[in-house]
């Protein structure tokens, strides 16, 4: 099975294409990312309207890369994915219209992918990870623990009360002049910080639910940089390194909180698996690393640049739900919002499909 995806859910334009075998394994047969960071340095984080109008620009010369790079056309492709939401809503628009319009003109399988199923799914492109696992999900968007149990199947085990900790990280870059995107450069400055100068808050530590906030603790490393203001290089080093100290802290304690949660309702899990750029950041990488040891499960962190938004995971999904008979038609909406635990699990195909 050969499926092309489309990723434009925030400010990356990308397609793929991805090939899944009979025995369920994957092969991405070509992945083309296009980064719209400089367009929104600028501004200090994206700006939905310049987002779309970009996606516009490039979006059918990137899905024409990504099917030369894989040496194949659009008639050898047995399905196209793309994520329908959540996201910025202009940007998953014309992802989403532009694989409507393939999928008619062609008569092809249409699926419409929740872009956060995409990411908790990645694991069985890269590692042929076993159902049930439980997937540590961070972004710039969206900070979750769920249960993995099947394709269409998940639990929602804890969430972010208020930002996500991506997010949490581009704030802080952004109020200590720092530039965009801003968690690389909190990361940066923060291996010549000192963790231990400023006592920030853990939120949420010890409580037995797993979920996640971190506005308090933005709000603290504010406090504490306007006591020492005007910053000087170091204190901008030493507030980075105490704020990433606080979030490893934060995740480590509500992770394992997580996992406690998944043990007493489902067993123990196959892997703890990282998705999301935030499982680019080396110190929470090592702390979720550290956690899958002390359950006795392995970590499953695929590569860095399948944990940052990219179409081979939106076409791997659409393999996946292909495989079950699980497809869409024209009339699939665009959603800003769409929690992963809403997603059906299967359904019976649509009488007006692209492909009937």
């Amino acid at each position: 099975m050969i499926v092309l995806g489309i990723e434009t859910t925030c400010d990356e334009t990308a397609a793929a294409v991805v090939e899944r075998s009979e025995d369920g394994r994957g092969k991405i047969l070509s992945n083309i990312v296009l980064s719209q960071v400089s367009e929104h340095a600028a501004f200090g984080g994206v700006v939905p309207e310049i987002a779309a109008r970009a996606h516009v620009e490039a979006l059918d010369l990137i899905i024409t890369r990504a099917l030369t790079d894989a040496g194949r056309t659009v008639d050898d492709l047995d399905g196209i994915a793309a994520a329908a939401g959540p996201g910025l809503i202009g940007g998953v628009i014309v992802g989403l219209t532009t694989a409507k319009a393939i999928a008619m003109v062609k008569r092809k399988p249409l699926v419409a992918i929740n872009h956060l199923e995409a990411h908790a799914l990645t694991a069985r492109l890269t590692d042929a990870t076993p159902f049930p696992y439980c997937l540590f999900l961070g972004s710039g968007g969206h900070t979750q623990i769920v249960a993995v149990l099947g394709v269409g199947k998940y639990v929602r085990l804890g969430t972010t009360m208020d930002d996500a900790i991506g997010e949490a990280f581009d704030k802080t870059a952004k109020l200590l002049g720092l530039g965009y995107p801003g968690g690389p450069q909190v990361e940066k400055e923060a291996v010549r910080g000192n963790p231990a100068r400023f006592a920030l808050p853990r939120p949420m530590q010890g409580r037995k639910d797993a979920d996640f906030s971190l506005s308090g603790l933005k709000t603290a490393l504010r406090i504490e940089a306007e006591k020492v203001a005007p910053l000087s290089d170091q204190d901008v080093a030493d507030l980075c390194a105490s704020f990433q100290q606080a979030v490893v802290d934060v995740v480590a304690d509500r992770l394992r909180a997580g996992l406690r949660i998944f043990r007493s309702q489902y067993g123990a899990p196959s892997a703890l698996v990282a998705a999301g750029g935030v499982a680019a950041n080396q110190a929470i990488r090592k702390v979720v690393q550290r956690l899958a040891f002390e359950v006795g499960t392995v970590l499953v962190a695929p590569p860095l640049e399948l944990c940052t938004d990219n179409g081979a995971m939106i076409a791997w999904a659409g393999a996946e739900r292909l495989a079950l008979g699980i497809m869409d038609n024209l009339e699939a909406a665009p959603r800003a919002r769409w929690p992963l635990d809403e997603i059906a699990a299967s359904k019976a195909p649509p009488k007006t499909s692209a492909w009937k």
